[in-house]
Order: C-alpha cells, then structure tokens, then sequence
C-alpha cells in the first residue's frame, strides 16, 4: 500500500510538472491558460457525444497497456507494440474481406477478433525470436517491424485492397454494417469493446499476480541470474511475454477495424502504442492505475479538437502536453532507480 500512495504522489508530481510547463508556452503564445484546459476539458466531457469518443480513444489504449505490462515484468521495452497493433487490424481486415460472400458474415465478425490476436502475437513474436535467437535488442527489432507493419499497410490500401477505381489515404472500402460491432446507436459506441477491455484488465492482473507465468516474468526481470540458477528459462518466458502483448495489442488493432472505422486505414493505430509506453511507466506498471491514466490521455486527445475551433489555437497542444509528460515519466523513472539503487546500497 505504500508502494501505491508514492506511485500517486509520483503521478501528481509529474502532472503539476507538466502543467506548469504547458502553462508557460500558452502564456508566451498569448493564450490564456485555464481557458484552454476549461475546453480540453469541455470538449472531451461536455456532452455523452464526447464522452463516447473518449472512451473509443480509451479502450485501444488501456488494451496495449495490458499487454505492455507483461513485457515490462519481464525488463522488455516493447516499443514494436505499435507495429502489433497495426498487424493485428491487417489479419483482422482480411479475415472480414474473406467472409464478404460468405451467407453469414457476422460469423466472420468474432472471428476477426481471433484474427486480429493471432497477426498482432506474430508479429510480437517476430521481435521476441530476434532478442532471444539472434540477439537484436527489443527496442531496434520493434521499431524496425513497426516500419515494416507500416509498410504492408500502405501496400495493401493502394494495392491489392484498394477501393474500387481509386487508392486513397481514406483507407480501404468500407465493410457492410452486418460486420460492425454492435453498438448502442445514441452514441455510437460498442459495449462489446468495454466488456473486451474489462476482461483484458482481470485477465491481466491476475495472471501476474496469482499464475506460475506472472511468477517467473517478475523473477526474471528483477533478478535473471538467480532465476537462471534455479531453472527457469529467460528466453522462452521472453516469448511468452512478448505474445500476451501482441495478442493484446492485435485486439485493440481489430477493435479499430470493426467497431470504430469499419475499414483499414493508414493511421488505424493513432499512436496508442506508443502512447501506452508512457501510460504504463507513470501508473509504475500497476494494472489499476493504468486505466485512469489511460482516461486522462484519452480526455487530452479528444478534447484537445475544441482548441483551434474556440481558442484558433492548434490541437497540436495535446502533443506539447503528451510530449511533456514524457519527460516527466523519464524523470520520474530515473528517481525511482536512483532512490532503488541507493536503498539497496544501504542494505549492502
């Protein structure tokens, strides 16, 4: 518990560092601050319009989350979770395409869900097999498949799955609405994503917490020699971490196909994979902490339309805030291995 209230204290410090630091560059922009947080906060909030965008932003970003903290029990820094994401809206959109003629396209519709776990936990596995067979460091292996994750999905909009008579950045033809999750019409917004998200959350928490795998992932990352020595298998615990983050990613990258864009698109990931990194270090890898954080950010990105419409300020001050909070994370991280290193000097 005490672990919990200084990992709040952390946040509120990080928080009261980012907004002091936002603060300054509106006033040197001329605009007035507590304006601009009152219509982020309005325009994220005001309406159950709103509030169903943000909760859309949310669901995809809580669920790379999920996957991310197995990758970090384990000491991995899994930037390729982005590239994950994508993977998992292209098998998820060619499971879809495959059942257009078929008499019961709904079927295909959860199947797509199995689709979108499969291509994300590939190519999660792509990057594992590199750390553990040939020994590419995970953050090189995963930025170098999130290019090529790209890659394949711009190939695929302007080549084969291209619209009919036209490639476009608008994306591949839309699917028919028997292949949309279903969703409640006043606001658009599918409770079968909540109930996913939900589950991903218990399911997460606890197979860290209370199952042999959440046991060997912490023994591994907080001391791999010792776990060596009494047997446990650092490589192949890698790639069973690295496939619950991109089976979990895979399905936030199929949630984005059926159940808000009905199509592929260029940017079907929007940077939540990257984005979660950041939500993760500052809940300190706390499975509950990392939805409310994953809600702020979701609020921050949704809200932040209003600016340029009410204030002719660009939106693009999300990304200063975003950008800020990185920083703080960084340093936030930084003290807490400082202050880690320096308890186990006293120990010593």
């Amino acid at each position: 518990m005490t672990d919990y209230y200084r990992t709040i204290k952390e946040i509120i410090f990080a928080l009261v560092i980012v907004f002091t630091f936002t603060t300054l560059v509106l006033l040197a922009a001329g605009a007035p601050p507590f304006e601009a947080y009152y219509h982020i906060f309005k325009g994220a909030l005001g309406s159950w319009i709103r509030f169903s965008h943000v909760i859309k932003t949310w669901i995809p970003l809580t669920l790379c989350a999920c996957g991310l903290l197995y990758t970090f029990r384990i000491n991995l820094w899994n930037i390729g979770i982005e590239g994950q994401m994508m993977m998992g809206a292209v098998f998820t959109t060619a499971c879809l395409r495959f059942g257009l003629e078929s008499p019961v396209q709904p079927l295909f519709l959860w199947f797509s869900f199995a689709a979108g776990i499969t291509g994300g936990a590939i190519w999660a596995f792509g990057a594992g097999f590199l750390k553990t067979k040939g020994g590419v460091n995970e953050i090189f292996a995963g930025l170098g498949l999130n290019f090529v994750a790209q890659g394949i999905i711009l190939w695929l909009i302007f080549g084969p799955w291209k619209r009919p008579g036209v490639a476009s950045m608008s994306g591949t033809e839309i699917f028919p609405h028997t292949m949309w999750l279903p969703h409640l019409t006043s606001i658009r917004l599918s409770p079968v994503g909540l109930g996913l998200v939900t589950l991903a959350l218990v399911i997460t928490a606890l197979m860290l917490r209370y199952t042999r795998i959440g046991l060997y992932l912490k023994a591994i990352g907080n001391n791999p020699n010792a776990a060596r020595i009494f047997g446990i298998k650092r490589a192949k615990y890698m790639l069973i971490a690295m496939l619950f983050a991109g089976g979990f990613a895979g399905l936030a990258g199929s949630l984005q196909v059926t159940g808000v864009y009905h199509r592929l698109l260029p940017a079907i990931s929007s940077n939540y994979g990257y984005l979660a990194l950041l939500v993760v270090m500052l809940a300190n890898y706390n499975i509950w902490l990392a939805p409310f954080i994953a809600f702020f950010f979701a609020c921050l990105n949704v809200g932040s339309i209003q600016l340029p419409m009410v204030l002719q300020l660009d939106s693009s001050l999300s990304g200063v805030i975003q950008g800020s909070l990185v920083l703080a994370a960084l340093a936030v991280h930084a003290w807490r291995t400082f202050r880690k290193d320096n308890s186990h000097r006293g120990i010593e």
